[in-house]
Order: structure tokens, then C-alpha cells, then sequence
């Protein structure tokens, strides 16, 4: 059983940078991947990053690849989420999500995760 709290979200402008974290219980935490989905206003929910278990490697979605930084800390149970060169297009609820999936090909799907967290609002303004 593994327990996600987000924090960090909140109110920018546009070009500037946030960093999320999302703080996990359990014992099994590195065991999982962790992903990063974010849903704004009236659409779907949709795959922003994710990282493997040990933090070795790392997925974003092409919207946020080069902007968003995804990494964690297995010491801290703990995965964050740096977003730069914001946009308003970015604004949405954050949501941090653990999955068991053995291949990285699972970690786009929010079908294949086991976990999530309530989710934090990010709003960036123009």
C-alpha cells in the first residue's frame, strides 16, 4: 500500500518555475515507478513524466519534454516535479500516481497505475 501527498502547486506567471513534490508512505515506495498527470478544466487526464524505480530513467510527454525535470529520492520517498518556462497551457491539477508496471511502456497509461494522490492546482497566468 503506498500513500501520495502532492504539494508545491499554486499561482505563477507565464516563464516561471514550480517544483512539486509528491511524499509517499510505505516501506515498497522504490519498488514502484512513479508518474506525473496533470487535468485541466473540461479535458481529459493525461501523462506529463515518469521515472523508474531507481531514478535511472526518465519519461516526459512532448508538451513538457525540456521544460519539466521529473526525479526522485528513495531515501526520502519522495518524487518531484520541476517545471520551468511555464505556460498557461500548463495550468491543471497535478496529480503523482505509482505504478507496478515492469515495463516502461505502461508508464503512459494512467490505467496501469495503482496509486494516486489527490492532486495539487497549478495555475499559471498570462
Amino acid at each position: 500500500q503506498v500513500h501520495l501527498v502532492e504539494s508545491g502547486g499554486g499561482l505563477v506567471q507565464a516563464g516561471d518555475s514550480l517544483r512539486l513534490s509528491c511524499a509517499a508512505s510505505g516501506r515498497t515506495f522504490s519498488t514502484y515507478a512513479m508518474g506525473w498527470f496533470r487535468q485541466a478544466p473540461g479535458k481529459e487526464r493525461e501523462f506529463v513524466a515518469a521515472v523508474s524505480w531507481s531514478g535511472g530513467r526518465t519519461y516526459a510527454a512532448g508538451s513538457v519534454k525540456g521544460r519539466f525535470t521529473i526525479s526522485r529520492d528513495n531515501a526520502k520517498n519522495t518524487v518531484y516535479l520541476q517545471m520551468n518556462s511555464l505556460k498557461p497551457e500548463d495550468t491543471a491539477v497535478y496529480y503523482c500516481a505509482a505504478t507496478g508496471s515492469p515495463y516502461a511502456s505502461g508508464y503512459y497509461y494512467q490505467s496501469n497505475y495503482n496509486y494516486w494522490g489527490q492532486g495539487t492546482q497549478v495555475t499559471v497566468s498570462s
